[in-house]
């Protein structure tokens, strides 16, 4: 196995660990914590916008030190 299938083995295993981690601590907790069907639905949205601007965070994070790695080191 070459270095490159290495690295995107660990980036699906981490990609598919958060995932389930995100599911299981804010997703489920927010689904449960409602009875009717349409506030679950609502809930899961509501969880999709914080799941997507956590991963938005991380990518501006994660250029933010790409770009400015070589200036500072």
């Amino acid at each position: 196995m070459s270095d490159t299938h290495l690295t995107y083995l660990v980036g699906a295993c981490s990609a598919v660990l958060g995932l389930a981690a995100f599911i299981a601590l804010v997703v489920a907790p927010a689904v449960t914590a409602y009875r009717r069907a349409w506030e679950r639905v609502v809930a899961v949205v509501l969880s999709g916008y914080v799941l997507a601007a956590l991963v938005g965070v991380g990518v501006v994070l994660g250029a933010v030190i790409v770009v400015e790695w070589p200036r500072v080191f």
